[in-house]
C-alpha cells in the first residue's frame, strides 16, 4: 500500500486516565514530582537517556555515522536512492563504447598478416569483412567531447543498472595523458587496466542525480573486480567503508554536474555511438546496427520544468555558485529545444555547438565570458581536428553535424544547418548572456519537503494521536508514559529502502485548563519560539525549556542508530514515548522534515501535524 496524501491539521481529543491503571496515590504524587523537564543539563540529560530507554535508539539524523568525506557522501546516496550496486564493468550487460573511423568499427588486435603479429588497428565494414589496417587513428568519426579525455579512445566500459525508478551507470574509461590512441596493449579490449572510473545514479520520477568519481591521483584502475560503492554496502560494512575512501576521490575536482546537465543521467551525443545520433538514417542505419549500442541508453526525454536536483553535500558546497547560477533556455529562434533541454552549462556551451558544427559566440562578451568563450572555442577546434573528414557533412559520411534544423538527428534529408545568424542568437543565450528572450529558468529545482502544499513530495504522516501508558517495570523517571503514535512511508521516488526522513516533535506540557477548553493552533508549541538555542542539549537530539521539550530526528520504531532499514511499500509505524505526569496537558507538534544532502541542508514541512492530551488522575 502506497502512502496516502495528507494536508490537514491534527487535533486529538483529551484522553483521562481512569482507574483502569490502578495506580496509587503514592504513586501519582511520584510521577508528579519527578517529571523529568527543565532547562538544566542534568535535566535534559535524564529526559534524554530516559526517552532512549522508553523507546531503543531511535533519535538519529541520516548519513551521519562519518565525517569521513567519501563515506558519508555514500551514506547520503544510500539515503536517497536505496542499495547501491557494485560498478561491475565485466558484467554480461556492459558494454564496449565502441570508435568508428571513415564508417568502419576499429579494435586493437594482433595483425596475423605481419610477422610477430604486432598490435595494429583493424577496420571492418558493417558486414565484419576487414578493409585494412593502420599503425594509428588519430582521427575518428564521433570524438569525445568530454575535455582531458583520449578524443577517440577504444574500449572503455560502460554498465547500466536498473531497478524500478533508479538507474545506475559505471564507466571505465581508458585516457592517456596525451589524449592520442596508440598501438600499446593498454589499448586492447579485454586488458582491464583504465584510467578514470566514475559511476551516476539517476531517479527517474525525482530527478535526484549523485556522481562519485575516481581518485585523481591513482594513475590506474583496474576492472577485474567490481568496486564497490563509498561507505560500502552498509553503515555495518566497516571493511567496505575503509575500503572505499582510497576508491573515490575527495576533492570533487570534476564537476560532472557540467556536462551532465539535461535533466538525465546521461548526455546522448555521437560519441557514445547510441543509435539515434549520428548516423545519416536514424536508427535504421546500417552502421547504427551493427556498430551501436542501440538502445542500451533508453530515451527518457524530460521537460525543462521537471525536478531535477543533485545530491551530496560535499559536492553541491564546492559548486554551490555554479548550481545557483545553471539556467535551462528556450530557443529564442525556434530552431532547438523542442524535444531536449539545453543549458547555459555545457550541453549549451560545448554540446550544442558540436551538434550543430558551429563555434560558440556570444554577442557582446564580457571579460570573464571572453575567457571561457576562448576556451571553448579551442575544445571545439580540438574536437574538430580529431574528426575524420568522412563525418564531415560534406564528405561521403555525412554525420557531422549531428542535429539539423526541422530533422533533427534525423540526417537522411541532410537538410540545411542552422544559420549563422540564428546560432548566434541562441549560442548567446546558452552563455547566459541573453536577456528575456532566453526564457531563463533555474535548472536545479528544490528539495521537496515530506508532506502536502506546493513545496511537499505529497507523502504525510497519518493517523497522528497520543495515549497514556503506564510505564513499563523498573522505569524510574515517571510511572506515566506519553505514547505519540502515527504511521508514515517515505514514498518519495519509490525507493522501497528510502531513508532520508526524520520527525521532529515539540511538546508542551501545561497545567490542565479548569474549563477544560479545546486547544487552538496557537497553543500548540513551536520550536523556534520556545527553545533557547543556548540551552544545553544531549546528543543534538533532545533540549528542554522550561515547559517545552524539544525531540529530533525520530525514526521509526525498531530502526536504531546507525542501521539501514528494511525495504517497505507499506506505511511504516513510528512511536515515540516519553514520560509524563498527572493533571497535565500535553501538547504536540509533529515536524517532518527532509534531509536534502545538498547546500540548502533540511527541508521543513510546513503543514502543521498537531495532537494534544489531558491526563486527569482521580
Amino acid at each position: 500500500m502506497s502512502a496516502r496524501r495528507l494536508a490537514a491539521v491534527v487535533l486529538t481529543g483529551a484522553v483521562a486516565i481512569g482507574t483502569g491503571l490502578a495506580l496509587s496515590s503514592q504513586g501519582l504524587q511520584r510521577a508528579s514530582a519527578e517529571r523529568v523537564g527543565g532547562s538544566s543539563p542534568s535535566d535534559v540529560d535524564a529526559l534524554a537517556a530516559a526517552v532512549v530507554r522508553l523507546n531503543g535508539d531511535i533519535f538519529w539524523a541520516p548519513a551521519t555515522a562519518s565525517q569521513n568525506t567519501i563515506t558519508r557522501f555514500g551514506d547520503e546516496a544510500r539515503s536517497v536512492f536505496g542499495p547501491i550496486p557494485h560498478g561491475d564493468c565485466t558484467a554480461a550487460e556492459a558494454k564496449v563504447i565502441p570508435v568508428e573511423v571513415d564508417g568502419n568499427i576499429v579494435d586493437l588486435v594482433p595483425n596475423p598478416e605481419k610477422t610477430g603479429n604486432p598490435l595494429e588497428f583493424e577496420h571492418r565494414n558493417v558486414a565484419g569483412k576487414v578493409v585494412k589496417w593502420t599503425t594509428s587513428i588519430p582521427r575518428c568519426d564521433k570524438p569525445s567531447l568530454a575535455g582531458k579525455l583520449t578524443y577517440c579512445a577504444l574500449n572503455s566500459r560502460l554498465n547500466r543498472v536498473a531497478k524500478g525508478n533508479v538507474e545506475w551507470l559505471f564507466l571505465c574509461r581508458k585516457a592517456t595523458p596525451s589524449l592520442e590512441v596508440e598501438s600499446d596493449p593498454y589499448w586492447l579490449r579485454f586488458n582491464p587496466k583504465f584510467a578514470l572510473f566514475g559511476a551516476i545514479g539517476f531517479n527517474h520520477q525525482t530527478g535526484e542525480l549523485v556522481f562519485f568519481d575516481g581518485r585523481k591521483d591513482r594513475k590506474e584502475f583496474d576492472w577485474s573486480k567490481p568496486f564497490a560503492p563509498p561507505g560500502g554496502d552498509s553503515y555495518a560494512d566497516a571493511a567496505g567503508r575503509a575500503a572505499t575512501e582510497q576508491i573515490y576521490d575527495p576533492t570533487f575536482e570534476v564537476q560532472c554536474s557540467s556536462c551532465h546537465d539535461n535533466k538525465n543521467p546521461y548526455v546522448i551525443n555521437p560519441h557514445i555511438a547510441v543509435a539515434r545520433v549520428g548516423y545519416p538514417a536514424g536508427e535504421g542505419d546500417d552502421r547504427a546496427i551493427a556498430f551501436s549500442l542501440g538502445d542500451y541508453l533508453p530515451r527518457t526525454p524530460r521537460r525543462e520544468d521537471a525536478p531535477f536536483r543533485i545530491i551530496g553535500s560535499d559536492y553541491t558546497l564546492r559548486y554551490d555558485v555554479e548550481i545557483e547560477r545553471a539556467r535551462t533556455v528556450r530557443d529564442p529562434t525556434g530552431n532547438c529545444t523542442a524535444c531536449h533541454t539545453l543549458t547555459t552549462q555545457m550541453t549549451g556551451q560545448r554540446f550544442a555547438a558540436d551538434a550543430v558544427a558551429l563555434e560558440p559566440a556570444i554577442s557582446r562578451p564580457t571579460f570573464i565570458q571572453s575567457v571561457g568563450l576562448k576556451y571553448e572555442r579551442h575544445m571545439f577546434a580540438q574536437v574538430d581536428a580529431h574528426r575524420t573528414a568522412w563525418a564531415r557533412r560534406s564528405g561521403a559520411g555525412k554525420i557531422h553535424p549531428w542535429m539539423a534544423p526541422g530533422t533533427g538527428n534525423d540526417l537522411s534529408a541532410q537538410s540545411g544547418g542552422m544559420s549563422l545568424a540564428d546560432w548566434r542568437t541562441l549560442s548567446t543565450c546558452l552563455w547566459g548572456a541573453g536577456g528575456g528572450e532566453c526564457g531563463y529558468r533555474p535548472l536545479y529545482t528544490s528539495c521537496p519537503a515530506p508532506g502536502a502544499g506546493p513545496q511537499g513530495d505529497g507523502y504525510a504522516p497519518e493517523q497522528l494521536s497520543t495515549t497514556i501508558l503506564a510505564a513499563p517495570a523498573g522505569e524510574t523517571a515517571a510511572d506515566l508514559v506519553l505514547r505519540i503514535s502515527w504511521r508514515y512511508l517515505n514514498a518519495y521516488g519509490n525507493v522501497p529502502q528510502r531513508d532520508d526522513v526524520r520527525f521532529d516533535l515539540a511538546i508542551k506540557e501545561i497545567s490542565v485548563p479548569a474549563d477544560g477548553d479545546l486547544p487552538t493552533p496557537n497553543d500548540y508549541p513551536r520550536p523556534e519560539e520556545d527553545i533557547d538555542a543556548t540551552e544545553p542539549t544531549h546528543a543534538a537530539n533532545f533540549e528542554a525549556s522550561g515547559s517545552m521539550t524539544l525531540i529530533r530526528n525520530a525514526s521509526y520504531r525498531g530502526h536504531p542508530r546507525f542501521t539501514d532499514p528494511v525495504a517497505s511499500t507499506d506505511l511504516r509505524d513510528y512511536t515515540v514515548d516519553v514520560p509524563a505526569s498527572c493533571d497535565r496537558r500535553y501538547l504536540v507538534r509533529l515536524l517532518p522534515k527532509r534531509f536534502c544532502f545538498d547546500q540548502t541542508k533540511v527541508a521543513q514541512s510546513e503543514t502543521d501535524y498537531l495532537s494534544y492530551v489531558d491526563i486527569r488522575c482521580r
